[in-house]
């Protein structure tokens, strides 16, 4: 459940203007931020399953990124290790190729004071290319593979990460390296903070 603050943040969240067609329609924020997260996980935004289920990652792509973690759908959602801040915390809507991207802005305005929130933080994990152009800024490099080869220069506190979605098989194909060397050192870090 949400501390005070976060449940605050949260209810503003809902009386946003620009979230009022959501709320109209009874669709909530969808994140989390316990206070004893040691990890961020910033994706681009709820895909439709997860919007309609009420919980975060809930698709194949989420599959896919507890694997590569290491961990189980129950350590995942109830360990409280985990804070998901997406880069939009409503589902966009379809576009030509996949989902709309999250909407620009967003992140600015609610993700600085859900940071405030959250004081034992020491990894944020970056999915995708909006994640990873609002955290890196200038540290980015010229496109995503090369962000996510880089990974080195951006540890401790950060690691850019391709999104797990099935459309990405082929990168992951033409990328052998990221499950060979990334996602070992992401499942070490993660298995640090979980003591396991």
């Amino acid at each position: 459940m949400f501390s005070n603050n976060v449940k605050k943040i949260f209810d503003e969240i809902k009386a946003d203007k620009e979230n009022e067609e959501f709320t109209k329609a009874g669709i909530d924020p969808l994140f989390s931020a316990p206070e004893s997260a040691k990890v961020i996980i910033v994706g681009q935004a709820p895909g439709i399953k997860a919007q309609e289920a009420k919980k975060y990652w809930f698709d194949r792509s989420g599959d896919r990124l507890r694997e590569w973690m290491g961990v189980d759908k129950k350590t995942f959602y109830d360990s409280d290790i985990f804070a998901i801040i997406p880069m939009d915390f409503y589902y966009p809507g379809k576009g030509k190729s996949g989902d709309l991207p999250p909407r620009k802005d967003f992140a600015s305005k609610w993700h600085p004071l859900l940071l405030k929130e959250l004081p034992n933080v020491e990894l944020i994990v970056l999915i995708g290319q909006y994640a990873q152009k609002y955290y890196l800024g200038n540290r980015e490099k010229s496109n995503l593979t090369e962000t996510v080869k880089a990974y080195k220069e951006y540890l401790p506190r950060y690691l850019p990460i391709v999104h797990p979605s099935p459309r990405n098989m082929m990168w992951m194909k033409k990328n052998p390296w990221f499950e060979e060397e990334v996602v070992p050192v992401l499942k070490e870090r993660i298995r640090g903070y979980l003591k396991i």
